[in-house]
Parts: structure tokens; C-alpha cells; sequence
């Protein structure tokens, strides 16, 4: 197991992600944060930068291509909560969709980084 410097930047940037989320959810609103647009665009850029400060190794192998699959999907959720932010409780749903993406993608890919499981290749060893 290898946790680095990216790793560690990952994690602060995921925190900052679900932090304000979790605050939101409790209060309905957070400094900066006051509806499900400003949540999407707050998610949309720090899961950008989390994903960009790993780097490729952790989107490599199956369990990496399965990070990979979910930030996808994170992304997309969080463009269509963008557009979709007026709209009550479509928006909180589809919101809540997208940070449960953006955690599990971050889980995936820090197990990826930190080699707590191997990339494998997707193909079999022996049959």
C-alpha cells in the first residue's frame, strides 16, 4: 500500500465535495452553496480536479475502469443537475445521485492508487 502526496489532495478535494453536501442537506443552504446549481457546479469542478490530481493509474485495470465508469456517470448527473436545478425535488434527487457517484468513483480509484487492489487486465490468467 502506497498513499502519496495525490492521494492526499484527492481525499481533501472529495471532502470538500461531501462536506458542504452533508451541510446542505441539514440546513439547505451553505456559505456559497445555497441551491442544488451551486452544489452541481461545486461538485462538477473539485471532482474534475480530485480525478485529474490522481492520474491515469487510477483509472487503469478493471476495478480502475469501473472508477472511471462512475466518474463518467458522476459527470453526467452533475451536467444534468445544472440544467435541471429549478425543478425541486428532481434536482436534490439527481443531486444526491451525483455525490453517491463522485464517493464511489473516489473510493475505487484511491483502492486502485494505493494498490490496496491490483489493476487487473480484465483478462483471465488461467482457465
Amino acid at each position: 500500500m502506497k498513499i502519496g502526496w495525490r492521494d492526499g489532495v484527492a481525499t481533501l478535494l472529495v471532502a470538500a465535495i461531501v462536506v458542504p453536501y452533508t451541510g446542505y442537506l441539514v440546513r439547505g443552504a451553505v456559505p456559497f452553496i445555497q441551491d442544488p446549481r451551486g452544489m452541481a457546479v461545486t461538485g462538477l469542478v473539485l471532482g474534475l480536479a480530485a480525478a485529474a490530481v490522481l492520474g491515469r493509474d487510477a483509472f487503469r485495470g478493471t476495478w480502475g475502469v469501473t472508477a472511471a465508469f462512475f466518474a463518467i456517470v458522476s459527470g453526467a448527473v452533475g451536467v444534468v443537475t445544472l440544467i435541471r436545478a429549478e425543478e425541486g425535488a428532481l434536482s436534490e434527487g439527481l443531486l444526491a445521485v451525483f455525490i453517491g457517484a463522485i464517493a464511489v468513483a473516489w473510493v475505487l480509484a484511491e483502492l486502485v492508487h494505493t494498490g490496496l487492489v491490483r489493476p487487473r487486465s480484465g483478462h483471465l490468467a488461467h482457465r
